[in-house]
């Protein structure tokens, strides 16, 4: 008899395998002996957003031509860039990302599934096949991995309550009664945890408010490092997830980059580490590895153009504001969230002895390894990025950094360890460039820097210049401050992006 282990994935535990190691027979094993009535294929369109194919389960002949064949799906429909004379697209679906659905009233499953041509090869020009390739030269031009988590803050939108609020804006780590949305947030990670992803934990955030019909309490749920197209697809199933909770409870729940001037917005900080053979490479001392500088040098440079994939719609730049915490200048430092890439405690010195000295009698077993927790933190984008493609524009230039002869030099002149905003670092700030302040702005640093994301055929000239295109017909340029004080304008334009 097998060893049975324990799994949280309930494919994993009922299989009794891990998740890389399924196979299509799994799947139709797993279907047949739960009952499971409804195949669905899922895939994100160049909206961003997750699609559904709904298969009903017939026969085992059926399910695996289906689970073999993938199906043809309408290209110009789900992506602008796709001409109608020649749209038709495969989808076929990835075993290891099989879940159950526990929203469907009839037992189904889904599989994200990746986007084929005609050929039978990898589209081009859709966001998963693009990561794929930033991946790949990633590491076959660096002989590095990147492994990358993400933090997804959101606010719920719920009918004003009579009592218990937390005071405006001082919400980070409420609990219960003063917090009122820690159900969603723990269903949420209960059920990602059973899909198979990787949860560090959830927790309330800073901002919360309310006006004169509603109470807007802000939330984050944040991921473990994980490879690259895990990452998106985990995110992209957070918020499929926290949408689909929020619907059953009745409430509105938003990733929108601002909900109301003078009120935190949400982000979505990326954090990264660099492995060499499966192990991470960051430095155990205070200070980081060449690699990891070298990488955040590459980030810094291209975080102008960045923007185009993380910041995408103009209520971005109401969050991207001078001398808030979300960030505007090209900077990085060691614990410092006035910088744009952040280097957070990661458990160096005598921190791993924590534990003994709060419980002097404890005996432990487990060594604190600091570089396996060592990360650093890109805090510019938010809920409105195309994750697939602001990972692969991540990796693109964090390998730039390292192919890059100046990186450290580039590092240092832009390392900052003072808080950039006291008047006394007045000179400090002034040296520093600054990130584009609208979609437009983006668009021109894109296509500026647009030979680095191409290198290597990642991104394709089409899908840069299209990207470009959407940014710029925006018109958004000087918006921020064409919109100063004028809230019923304000209000309008972020009602419009409240489900970026």
């Amino acid at each position: 008899m097998s060893k049975k282990y324990y799994y949280s994935n309930l494919l994993e535990r009922f299989l009794n395998k891990p998740k890389n190691d399924f196979n299509r027979d799994d799947i139709i094993r797993y279907i047949l002996n739960n009952e499971i009535s409804i195949m669905n294929f899922h895939y994100v369109g160049g909206d961003g957003r997750l699609k559904s194919l709904n298969f009903p389960v017939e026969s085992r002949k059926q399910l695996e031509t289906v689970l073999s064949a993938g199906e043809r799906v309408d290209g110009s429909s789900l992506f602008k860039n796709i001409e109608t004379g020649s749209s038709d697209l495969y989808v076929v679906p990835k075993y290891r990302t099989c879940f159950y659905n526990p929203f469907s009233e009839i037992p189904a499953i889904g599989l994200l599934c990746r986007y084929f041509d005609k050929d039978g090869t990898y589209t081009e020009n859709t966001p998963d096949n693009i990561l794929l390739k930033a991946n790949q030269a990633f590491t076959e031009k660096t002989g590095y991995t990147l492994e990358v988590m993400g933090e997804l803050e959101y606010y719920v939108i719920s009918e004003k309550e009579q009592y218990f609020y937390a005071k405006d804006q001082r919400g980070y780590h409420e609990s219960p009664p003063f917090t009122k949305w820690e159900c969603i947030r723990n269903e949420a990670i209960v059920i990602l945890t059973e899909m198979g992803c990787k949860l560090k934990y959830g927790h309330s955030e800073v901002g919360n408010f309310s006006d004169e019909n509603f109470n807007y309490e802000q939330n984050e749920l944040e991921f473990m490092p994980v490879n690259l197209e895990q990452a998106a697809e985990e995110l992209i199933l957070g918020k499929w997830v926290l949408r689909n909770i929020a619907c059953q409870y009745d409430v509105n729940l938003s990733f929108a980059p601002k909900i109301a001037t003078g009120k935190a917005g949400s982000g979505m900080h990326v954090h990264m580490r660099v492995l060499k053979d499966g192990k991470p490479v960051m430095g155990k001392s205070e200070e980081l590895s060449d690699v990891a500088i070298k990488s955040i040098a590459g980030i810094l440079e291209l975080s102008p153009s960045l923007t185009a994939f993380g910041n995408t719609v103009p209520v971005s730049y109401l969050r991207l504001v001078p001398h808030q915490e979300a960030p505007t200048n090209i900077c990085w430092g060691y614990g410092n969230r006035s910088a744009l890439v952040r280097v957070p405690l990661g458990w160096t010195g005598n921190a791993g002895n924590m534990i003994k000295t709060t419980n002097p009698d404890t005996i432990s077993d487990i060594e604190i390894d600091a570089e396996e927790k060592r990360t650093f933190e890109f805090r510019c984008p938010d809920g409105s990025a195309d994750l697939y493609l602001l990972i692969a524009g991540l990796a693109v230039a964090a390998r730039h950094g390292i192919e890059s002869e100046n990186a450290i030099q580039y590092a240092k002149d832009n390392f900052i360890d003072v808080n950039i905003f006291k008047e006394e670092n007045k000179e400090i700030l002034k040296k520093l460039k600054q990130l584009p302040g609208s979609c437009s702005e983006s668009a021109d640093y894109l296509l500026q820097q647009k030979d680095i994301y191409t290198k290597y055929g990642v991104f394709s000239e089409e899908i840069i210049k299209s990207i470009a295109k959407t940014l710029k017909s925006y018109n958004d340029k000087g918006l921020s401050e064409k919109l100063y004080g004028k809230h019923d304008q304000i209000k309008a334009l972020v009602d419009n992006y409240i489900d970026c």
